[in-house]
C-alpha cells in the first residue's frame, strides 16, 4: 500500500497553449501551491475499486494502461479542499493516483513520467491544464514552458512562509469556460502579457497585483468577489480571484481574518510526496 499527498495549486494567471501532441499542450502562468490538498493511497486488489474522485482515477488508469500491465488496484482520495472552485483538486488526485500507482506496482519510471500520466489524464477530460505541473515541485510556482512535467519547465518566486486566506463563493464549470474561442482568446492576450510582467520582476507583490489586474480583464470580478478582495487587500498582503471563478485567496503574514468560512492554509514549498 502506498499513500501520496499532493497539495492544491491556485492559479493567479494563466494563457492556454494548444497543441497535438497531449504532452506539449498545457497552461503558461503563475499560481501558488497550498499546503492542503488530496491524499491518496494506491494498494494491489483482486477487484478495481475507487472511492473519491472516480473519473480521475479511472482516466489515469486508463492512460497507464496504454503502456504498462496494470492490474486490479483501490484508490482511495481523501480530499481536504472543496471540489470544482478553482484549487486544483482533479490535478491533484490524478497526480495521486498516477504516483501511488507507479510506486505500488514498481513501475520502472521517473516521478516526472508518473505524473506526465496525469497531466494526460487532465488534458484528455479537460478539467486542467497546469496544475499537475506545479502541484509536483510546489512553491510560487512559474510555468514559464506549457505542458507535461517531462516536457513543460517552471520557476519559482522566492517567498517566505506565508499564510493563504481561501473564501470559496460556489463552484465553477472550467471545460464550459474554456470552450468559449473568443473568451479564450481574450484570456491568452492579457495571460501573454502578465507572464512577461513577472519574469521582468518576480516579486510576490508583482504576483498578486498581475493576478488582480488580470481577473479584472478578463471580466470575473464581481461586486460581491470585489467586497470580499477589498477586505482582503486591507488585511493581507494582497488578494486575486483562483481561476478560474467564484474562489477568493490572500496572502498574509497572520491566519487571521475577519471573514467568516474560510480556509486557512500555509504556502507548501515541497509539492507531492510518498507519505
Amino acid at each position: 500500500m502506498v499513500s501520496v499527498f499532493v497539495p492544491s495549486h491556485i492559479t493567479g494567471f494563466f494563457q492556454v497553449v494548444d497543441h497535438n501532441n497531449p504532452l506539449k499542450k498545457g497552461s503558461r502562468g503563475a499560481g501558488i501551491v497550498i499546503n492542503r490538498g488530496v491524499t491518496t493511497t494506491v494498494k494491489s486488489s483482486n477487484k478495481t475499486k475507487i472511492d473519491g474522485l472516480e473519473i480521475i482515477a479511472k482516466k489515469v488508469i486508463e492512460v497507464m494502461k496504454r503502456y504498462y500491465n496494470i492490474g486490479n488496484i483501490k484508490v482511495k482520495h481523501e480530499i481536504d479542499v472543496p471540489i470544482g472552485c478553482g484549487l486544483g483538486v482533479s490535478g491533484a488526485c490524478a497526480l495521486g493516483t498516477a504516483i501511488g500507482i507507479a510506486k505500488e506496482l514498481k513501475l520502472p519510471i521517473t516521478l516526472n513520467q508518473a505524473a506526465d500520466f496525469a497531466h494526460l489524464a487532465e488534458v484528455e477530460l479537460k478539467t486542467g491544464l497546469g496544475d499537475v505541473i506545479a502541484e509536483l515541485s510546489g512553491g510560487l510556482v512559474i510555468r514559464t514552458r506549457e505542458g507535461a512535467p517531462s516536457y513543460g519547465k517552471i520557476d519559482k518566486i522566492i517567498v517566505p512562509s506565508l499564510y493563504v486566506i481561501i473564501k470559496v463563493l460556489d463552484k465553477i464549470n472550467t471545460p464550459a469556460i474554456l470552450k468559449d474561442k473568443l473568451y479564450l482568446e481574450k484570456i491568452n492576450k492579457i495571460g501573454e502579457k502578465m507572464l512577461k510582467k513577472i519574469l521582468i520582476q518576480p516579486s510576490l507583490k508583482n504576483f498578486l497585483n498581475l493576478s488582480s489586474n488580470f481577473s479584472k480583464k478578463i471580466s470575473i470580478v464581481t461586486p460581491e468577489i470585489k467586497d470580499i478582495m477589498d477586505i482582503m487587500n486591507e488585511e493581507t498582503i494582497g488578494s486575486s480571484v483562483a481561476m478560474l471563478g467564484k474562489t477568493i485567496f490572500g496572502i498574509s503574514e497572520t491566519p487571521e481574518t475577519s471573514l467568516d468560512d474560510v480556509i486557512i492554509a500555509k504556502i507548501d514549498f515541497t509539492g507531492a510526496r510518498i507519505l
